[in-house]
């Protein structure tokens, strides 16, 4: 067994494993989905369909993608803000979380389309801007508390959402534009008419968890300015961003666990395959009562993805940086490294549209006629996600990064 890697050693499984979480948002899934449509047998379906968030209430492998990137971010916090506060302090710690924070709520934004429209339909919400808050929010814990006092705050965060969503009675209206069609009457509601509806709503109801009749969406409809990815709410809202933190706070801990020198390799692996599945079982038996939801982010939800993100980190940690079985993951880890810097150029250079400029239209249909319907669009997938690729070795090899 390898000796465990000391504390400012570079951990390669959590780049690896960060660029196995980016790799489906930036190709890979559009590739499973093209292949389960060529092939229709059920094993293919059931993939593709791991490939497609849940509509509300369940869990899939998709659904998995962004909190695990989440979790790594808290996992990175440990590393990153530990040798700064032990090197230049609390105060240089802090301007770095800040400094980091805000510029990630700009990409975000940027990523959203930036000021392509006029206000009010700017984006403020997003993935980006949720990690940025995430992120700042943990990383400030971090700098002022013990590892108890993280784990009182984790506590209190998901119990506290729970109880917020369980018990805060809200008005009975669901924000659905089936729902305001029926009540208002209108085939095509407007924001306008939905705010009348909803202001003149007076019955109140409790532990509601359904699209648009849940605190989460109502709290956004209300005080969420800008676009609304939902029209009326928005899956990375103003409520929700609570449970994300904790998220964050789940990998905090995993990110201690590795740090310690005290502990050994195997140990460490087996303390995360054991709290992954506690998680994951804690999450659905929650769940039996708070269900399982991404788009508001509830509690239960936290924990299944918490779990399998400790699972993962499990896996690659003890083939990554136990065993030294490196090879395979390097396309992985030159993704990892940079994963900020991809996901904003996918956003102005889709690489399936490049793609397709280069073997599409004849080329694509070529492969349609002479192999199989569907293949083309296969290819055009594969190149896509090869030019990804070189973009990522490239920025790798000059060593161009933009870290969270």
């Amino acid at each position: 067994m390898n000796p465990t890697p000391a504390p400012s050693t570079r951990l390669v499984s959590l780049d690896a494993l960060r660029g196995f979480d980016m790799f489906w948002i930036l190709g890979a899934d559009a590739l499973v989905v093209a292949l389960g449509r060529l092939s229709g047998s059920p094993i293919a379906k059931f993939f593709a369909g791991q490939l497609d968030h849940k509509a509300w209430e369940g869990f899939g492998f998709y659904d998995l993608i962004f909190p695990l990137f989440v979790f790594i971010v808290g996992v990175t916090t440990v590393f990153s803000l530990s040798s700064l506060l032990a090197r230049e302090g609390r105060a240089a710690a802090v301007k770095r979380v800040v400094r980091r924070g805000a510029l990630l709520l700009l990409l975000g934004i940027f990523y959203n389309g930036g000021l392509t429209h006029a206000w009010p339909d700017v984006r403020l919400a997003g993935v980006l801007s949720r990690i940025a808050l995430a992120y700042t929010a943990t990383g400030l814990l971090f700098c002022f508390l013990k590892p108890r006092g993280l784990a009182a705050v984790a506590a209190a965060l998901l119990i506290g959402y729970w109880a917020l969503l369980t018990f805060v009675p809200i008005r009975d209206i669901q924000l659905s534009d089936a729902a305001l069609k029926v009540r208002l009457g209108v085939e095509h509601p407007t924001m306008a008419q939905a705010h009348v509806a909803f202001d003149a709503t007076t019955a109140r109801v409790t532990g509601e968890f359904a699209p648009g009749l849940n605190l989460t969406n109502h709290l956004d409809f209300e005080y969420l300015p800008g676009r609304l990815y939902d029209h009326y709410y928005d899956p990375e809202g103003i409520l929700s961003t609570l449970t994300a933190i904790a998220t964050c706070l789940l990998g905090v801990f995993a990110g201690l666990l590795l740090k310690r020198t005290d502990v050994d390799d195997l140990r460490k692996v087996g303390l995360l395959l054991g709290a992954g599945v506690a998680a994951v079982a804690a999450g659905w038996l929650w769940g039996i009562q708070f269900p399982v939801i991404k788009k508001i982010w509830t509690s239960s939800y936290v924990l299944v993805a918490g779990g399998w993100s400790y699972l993962l980190l499990a896996g690659f940690y003890y083939v990554v940086d136990v065993r030294q079985w490196r090879r395979w993951c390097q396309p992985f880890v030159w993704i990892g490294v940079n994963p900020i810097t991809l996901y904003i150029i996918s956003s102005v250079l889709w690489w399936s549209e490049v793609a397709r400029r280069l073997v599409g239209g004849s080329v694509s249909n070529w492969f349609d006629r002479h192999v199989d319907p569907g293949v083309g669009e296969i290819v055009v997938t594969i190149v896509g996600l090869g030019l990804m690729l070189v973009v990522a070795r490239f920025l790798h090899a000059k060593k161009i990064f933009l870290r969270v």
